[in-house]
């Protein structure tokens, strides 16, 4: 029979009796009349105080009832005379489901995120992480939720692809070939290259082509050997595409997506930010609630550049038209310079991939990135390019077989229309939302270079 979770009792408004809560034991404290018991069960950032008499029965069990056991107890929900809590649980029967002993790694508090990685099966049972995945769990309906209001079809694009959308050769090889084979690339099981997806873009425009509006969320893979805060070798990305949007529409939906999901957060999420903003980071509600009630500012790459250039500051890398933003410059936009998220547009085309529409400047192309303070760029897009002949210019420039994308060349071909989308980082945007700054805690089993356990 289906038990409430602790979240349910702990907002219960009035006394329950022979109430059933299970959980895990945080912590467990005796005195001669009674023991308190913290129980949690991931429902809520808050455990539920058991009070158990030390004349009940089952008072012989309270030694064996360690930090880690799973427990389920029966009794009376009653008001707390604590200040911590407003009802505790008065036990009237415990019964332990499952033993921990003294060896389990999370018995004291204070362990770094970097102690918790190497646990990462038992790290969800903290406040840090299963905050995070709670959080995590409740933006990923807000993200269906947000495109479903507005019309889009939500597309499963493929995990196995032979398109390299980003044309960086970055990525993972997906082949039945074993290592150290002579065996040639037309015996592989697809019978030519297949690789993990960097992204479902390419694909998704063939629905958006038909279907008007839609969005894709789903893992990518990227085969660059980085170890930064920022990036993992397997993340998840949220991707609309839209049919009949430009430049200024696709900005437009991006600075949405954002907003409405900080406000989901704010609605849904109030405990775990008050957590985060208490022991993660002091200024975190007041940096999303200023995120909410402002307009992203929009300027031109080559204004960043001059802004950059006559800042005075020193930056790691040289400022220079037609080189990549850092993630310094990005931030000192975001952060100092405007202290709001920023969308940055044109940018120069020898930065982009081949499907960005071109400008009629002849130098740049119809590009946007989102830049947050904190993180720097969550969100890339841009409008695709609509005509054919630029399409393939585009292509042979760098270095593509048209007929390898003639698939796409056809959507060109055949009904072409003005289009645009972008992609988001989920995990970027959640180290946004909770102030953790380094993506492998914001993702349940993270996966960078020479680390894939679990």
């Amino acid at each position: 029979m289906p038990t409430p979770n602790i979240r349910s009792l702990l907002a219960s408004t009035s006394p329950q009796t022979d109430v059933i809560a299970q959980g895990w034991v945080r912590t467990r404290r005796d005195s001669k009349a009674c023991t308190f018991i913290e129980l949690n069960d991931g429902s809520a950032l808050k455990g539920l105080q058991v009070v158990a008499d030390a004349a009940l029965p089952c008072a012989a069990l309270y030694p064996q009832i360690l930090t880690g056991a799973s427990i389920r107890v029966t009794g009376d929900l009653v008001p707390s005379p604590g200040a911590k809590q407003s009802y505790e649980l008065l036990a009237k029967d415990i019964e332990i489901l499952g033993e921990a002993d003294s060896t389990y790694p999370l018995q004291k508090k204070g362990h770094t995120t970097e102690f918790l990685r190497t646990i990462a099966h038992l790290r969800p049972r903290t406040n840090l992480l299963g905050s995070v995945f709670r959080v995590r769990s409740r933006m990923a309906f807000a993200i269906h939720r947000f495109f479903q209001e507005q019309d889009f079809f939500y597309i499963h694009t493929p995990i196995i692809t032979a398109s390299d959308c980003e044309g960086a050769g970055e990525m993972f090889r997906v082949t039945t070939i074993p290592h150290g084979s002579a065996a040639k690339q037309d015996t592989d099981f697809f019978g030519k290259p297949a690789y993990l997806t960097v992204s479902g873009q390419l694909q998704g425009e063939t629905f958006a082509c038909a279907l008007g509006k839609i969005y894709t969320f789903g893992p990518t893979f990227r085969a660059e050997n980085s170890n930064t805060t920022r990036h993992a070798a397997e993340f998840w990305m949220i991707e609309p595409e839209m049919a009949f949007h430009d430049l200024r529409d696709d900005m437009t939906m991006a600075e949405n997506n954002v907003k409405y999901l900080l406000r989901s957060l704010f609605e849904t999420c109030g405990e775990e930010l008050e957590f985060f903003n208490q022991f993660v980071d002091k200024g975190l509600i007041a940096r999303l609630q200023h995120t909410l009630d402002q307009p992203f500012q929009r300027l031109t790459y080559t204004d960043a550049v001059d802004i950059l250039l006559k800042s005075g500051r020193k930056f790691e890398y040289p400022v220079e038209w037609g080189h990549n933003l850092q993630s310094e410059h990005e931030r000192f936009l975001a952060e100092e310079h405007f202290k709001t998220p920023v969308t940055v547009f044109n940018y120069p085309r020898s930065l982009k991939p081949f499907y960005m529409r071109q400008n009629d400047d002849g130098k740049t192309v119809a590009a946007m990135d989102v830049l947050v303070p904190g993180i720097g760029e969550i969100i890339g897009g841009s409008q695709r390019e609509e005509r054919l002949d630029r399409l393939e210019t585009a292509m042979s420039a760098q270095g593509l077989e048209p007929e390898s994308y003639r698939w796409y060349s056809d959507l060109r071909r055949y009904g072409s229309v003005p289009h645009s989308g972008y992609g988001m980082g989920f995990e970027r945007f959640l180290m946004f939302a909770t102030g953790v700054n380094n993506i492998r805690d914001v993702i349940p089993f993270a996966r960078t270079p020479g680390h894939a356990d679990f």
